[in-house]
């Protein structure tokens, strides 16, 4: 089992202490926006949680609303998911985690959003 600490948040995403950043996908189209939404959080909010990567139980979809991380103890971590779109563009939104050098995972997480329009 993997014990990784956040170790920097910031409007992107998430940073763990082994290099690897989680964060949220959309393929933007003209006039839409889809994303999970890192700015109302803080590195407070993580201290003294450590999560386990290597499957795919470190989070849970909340439909409607975003994500939760779940961490191995203590309480989870939960983040809002926005998107504004006119009808005509795709909602898709993804929840992708990689280290930047080959390594990468990708979740649909559509339905964990909060959609305008």
């Amino acid at each position: 089992m993997n014990k990784l600490k956040v170790v920097k948040v910031n409007d992107e995403g998430l940073e763990f202490d082994n290099g690897v950043k989680l964060y949220s996908y959309h393929s933007q189209d003209c006039c839409e926006n889809h994303e999970l939404y890192f700015r109302d959080l803080t590195l407070a909010e993580f201290e003294g949680l450590e999560f386990d990567l290597t499957n795919d139980g470190f989070f849970k979809r909340v439909p409607g609303y975003g994500i939760e991380l779940i961490p191995i103890h203590g309480f989870s971590v939960r983040i809002a998911g926005h998107g504004s779109n006119n009808g005509y563009y795709s909602d898709s939104l993804d929840l992708i985690i990689s280290d930047g050098k080959g390594f990468e995972k990708t979740f649909g997480i559509s339905d964990c959003q909060i959609v305008i329009g």
